[in-house]
């Protein structure tokens, strides 16, 4: 069915209502601006790809509860402030 599915004069044709579309004067410029997009998208998504290996494995490590020593081994206590007190 597709045998010979993408022949010569095909390219010619798409060229042609290229040109017709854009004009001469325009191709060069559009085929710069598509050939960076290209290239932005392409680093993008390595960054995702090299991002998303470092996250696909985290390894967390709870931190120790925090001990708080004082003089004498007394607990600190707070006091409420009278501003904080409900009226």
């Amino acid at each position: 069915m597709f045998r010979n599915g993408l022949e010569p004069w095909h390219i010619i044709v798409v060229v042609l209502v290229a040109v017709l579309l854009f004009g001469s004067k325009k191709l060069p410029d559009t085929a710069r601006a598509l050939g960076k997009s290209m290239r932005i998208l392409k680093s993008e998504a390595k960054a995702m790809k090299d991002e998303g290996g470092i996250e696909a494995d985290p390894v967390v490590t709870p931190a120790p509860a925090a001990t708080v020593t004082t003089a004498n081994n007394v607990t600190p206590t707070t006091t409420a402030h009278p501003a904080d007190s409900p009226r």
